[in-house]
């Protein structure tokens, strides 16, 4: 692969995909190369219908391995599909969550367990890692309280777990991040939205002055 795959995590309310939709414009205009806006689950047809199946609400019999299957399987169609290809035409991949969130959500939010997850996912992506993550971190009550506020009627299944649930969401972001220092690069969500958004760029555009101008 010849391309550059970055993604954005955090916890529910950290506002990564605000910040990914204003980001993306601003790298499009330096990046030396095709960039590619996407996401998880989803990205593409099939992933996004089970996208929808995972997140309507209606579906709270929902068992936690048949989740973890589901976004493993999501995941799968759209790097084959989507991710990969682009990443061999030398294409910028800018993703909306990616394997870490798994590992947060279904192996530690769902208490599956982190590395019984990341075995699931190895078979899915066949080893594919993020070259570059931007990890958004935010404390537990103000990401629920964002959610509360910003996304009434749009309350999804996760969403409307409770604070035990995303607490160990947060923890186990923290522990990846903290493993793999040379990959993520954490960011206070809590600071102002164009601090973030400034923030990020910054962080894409220094790291990478192969693939953008500076």
């Amino acid at each position: 692969m010849n391309g550059l795959f970055i993604t954005i995590e955090g916890p529910d309310g950290a506002g990564k995909t605000s910040i990914l939709n204003e980001l993306f414009p601003l790298l499009k205009k330096v990046a030396k190369t095709k960039i590619i806006q996407t996401r998880e689950p989803g990205g593409i047809p099939i992933a996004e219908e089970i996208r929808a199946v995972i997140l309507d609400p209606k579906n709270d019999r929902m068992d936690e391995r048949t989740e973890a299957l589901l976004y493993a399987a999501a995941r799968r169609q759209h790097l084959v599909e989507k991710v990969l290809p682009a990443l061999s035409e030398g294409s910028i991949v800018l993703c909306d969550r990616f394997v870490d969130s798994s590992l947060a959500y279904q192996g530690a939010g769902r208490r599956i367990g982190v590395s019984e997850i990341a075995r699931l996912n190895e078979f899915a992506t066949e080893g594919t890692t993020p070259d570059f993550t931007l990890y958004l971190d935010i404390d537990s009550d103000t990401g629920l309280h964002r959610i509360k506020e910003n996304r009434r009627g749009q309350i999804d299944r996760l969403d409307s777990e409770g604070l035990e649930f995303h607490q160990r969401v947060r923890h186990a972001y923290l522990k990846i991040a903290e493993e793999n220092p040379e990959r993520i690069y954490k960011i206070d969500a809590r600071k102002s939205f164009e601090e973030v958004l400034q923030t990020s760029y910054r962080a894409i555009v220094e790291q990478y002055p192969q693939f953008f101008e500076n």
